[in-house]
């Protein structure tokens, strides 16, 4: 799941800023009606401190309000729960001061206290959520993550409308984790009262409320009355869940779902996009997004790096690609091509079974290892997991293939001791900003390195740590082009020198919609939600 972003370069904006070039629809977005949408798996959370696949990510959104926000559609920082904010000259303390306007959907006010709460809650390691490294700049964070603490001293709220942070160093990115879904404002009272049902039981602050879950069946949001802010246009939508993609796509067709969440099965994909009447329901664009194999480096034999970068060899991503009908580009690092960072000089790991069967002799393994890959069971994943398979018997590695639902393969992917391989097809990263530093921090650095976290490769580095702390204090505009030089260094050398992960491509994110549904394709694949349920709306 992945995810919400810096204004940086023109390139980090290429989604965002084509909307500004869009011809004016003859659309215009209306008040009122729900909508269907459909997924294959349950949610297996709609908690923000822990919910982070890109299924979930966006009904929290709904569900929940933060100090800051984003323009709709774009990356722009705009005011949320906080109607204004100051940051001081040297870029340490940050204040804000919220609408007196927001309240929680049992009733209460939001205030300053519940945000603190709320941020030292995703930072304790005691909720298991993988957000807490997000928040490494405010001070005392360090002390709540390692548990000599138990609030942080850098987050301050002299009274009920005030929020002042005080950072260690500045943050090129920390507006933009604010207006993360870890940042959302949650009423303490009712955490407390419901303990872990509160993911199944949420209130929040947001434009959407939850009226009802049926596991593996339904879950029911309506229009949240009382939401401070303009927005939404619906008055709610139903999420209809255990609907396999191609019969979803068929529904849809028909006019009995409005949003097939799942995305369009390959095999459907050709055939809408070549029929005159079925070529406008799709919606396809580039995103900030890479999907990978995760190596678990803790566990034997890929604590050898010779062995993680014999996997990089072994795989044929330009097949991998065809299997999606060339929805994708083969990914040759971490950073997908439009993140600014990006670098264009390095090539990546080469297609090589010789050269990968040389390394596994190298590291004592000429007759090769047996192994474990997790991977998603929504089509095309079982496919992809099944071709990976193939080419890592082809170097003599024998991978037993787990094709699992969502939330499973997710909680493997945490569990440090259970995790090998796992193909992140379907939870490919998308990034939370447009910004290096987030396809670092949550899954290749040691904060995300724990338990229910998404450093699934378990890949800890104090030195690049370092690096990366260094380069995001680099906060001022004349330094943004060395800053990204920095990132970029990092990057490569994480995979030459690391190789925690395979990547494999560089997905288009391909979503259905009925033609019912109003307004361009940047709500449906928005920057930072994924699906925006607060901007989306349907044609009376």
């Amino acid at each position: 799941m992945t995810k919400r972003w810096l204004k940086a370069t023109t390139a980090a904006l290429a989604i965002a800023s084509s909307l500004a070039g869009l011809p004016a629809h003859a659309d215009t977005p209306v008040q009122g009606g729900t909508i269907v949408v459909t997924y294959k798996d349950d949610m297996a959370t709609l908690d923000p401190a822990i919910g982070y696949d890109w299924q979930n990510w966006s009904m929290i959104n709904g569900l929940f309000s933060r100090l800051v926000d984003y323009t709709f559609g774009t990356t722009d920082i705009v005011p949320s729960l906080a109607k204004s904010w100051t940051i001081s000259p040297d870029g340490l303390v940050y204040t804000f001061k919220l609408d007196p306007n927001a309240k929680f959907t049992n009733g209460r006010k939001v205030v300053a206290a519940d945000v603190k709460f709320s941020i030292e809650r995703a930072v304790n390691p005691k909720t298991q959520g993988p957000g807490g490294g997000f928040y490494h700049s405010i001070v005392g964070q360090d002390k709540l993550a390692d548990g000599s603490a138990t609030t942080i001293s850098g987050i301050e709220t002299p009274d009920d409308t005030t929020v002042k942070f005080t950072l260690s160093q500045p943050d090129a990115t920390f507006l933009n984790v604010l207006a993360l879904n870890f940042s959302s404002a949650v009423p303490k009272e009712v955490v407390e009262a419901e303990g872990a049902d509160f993911g199944k039981k949420p209130v929040g602050s947001g434009a959407f409320k939850l009226t009802e879950w049926v596991p593996g069946q339904r879950l029911v949001f309506e229009r949240n009355k009382d939401y401070f802010r303009d927005r939404p246009n619906l008055d709610g939508f139903r999420v209809e869940i255990g609907q396999e993609p191609l019969v979803a796509i068929l529904r849809l067709q028909k006019g009995e779902v409005d949003i097939a969440g799942d995305g369009i099965p390959p095999a459907k994909y050709l055939e809408m996009k070549n029929s005159a009447d079925a070529k406008d329901m799709i919606v396809d664009r580039a995103q900030f997004e890479t999907s990978y194999i995760t190596i678990n480096t803790t566990k034997k034999p890929f604590d050898d790096v010779r062995v993680r970068q014999a996997l990089n060899m072994a795989v044929n991503k330009d097949r991998i690609v065809r299997l999606i009908n060339g929805r994708a580009t083969p990914a040759s690092q971490v950073l997908p091509p439009l993140m600014p960072g990006y670098d264009k000089a390095y090539q990546g790991y080469a297609y090589d079974v010789a050269k990968a069967k040389q390394l596994l002799t190298e590291a004592g393994l000429k007759d090769g290892f047996t192994t474990t890959l997790y991977a998603m069971n929504t089509d095309p994943n079982p496919r992809i997991a099944q071709a990976i398979q193939q080419d890592l018997a082809a170097v003599g590695i024998k991978a037993e293939i787990k094709a699992l639902a969502q939330p499973e393969v997710i909680a493997a992917g945490g569990n440090k001791d259970q995790s090998e391989l796992t193909w992140s097809g379907g939870m490919g990263w998308i990034a939370d900003f447009p910004d290096p530093s987030d396809f670092y921090g949550p899954i290749l650095g040691c904060g995300g390195a724990v338990t229910g976290g998404w450093n699934w490769s378990w890949y800890c580095d104090k030195g690049f740590e370092e690096r990366g702390t260094k380069a995001d204090a680099m906060s001022k505009p004349d330094q943004k082009d060395e800053r990204l030089k920095v990132w970029a260094q990092i990057f490569t050398d994480i995979q030459t020198q690391a190789a925690p992960w395979v990547p494999v491509f560089n997905e288009r994110r391909v979503v259905a919609k009925s033609k019912r549904m109003g307004g361009p394709d940047e709500i449906y694949i928005d920057p930072t939600r994924v699906i925006d349920y607060e901007a989306i709306y349907a044609k009376q």
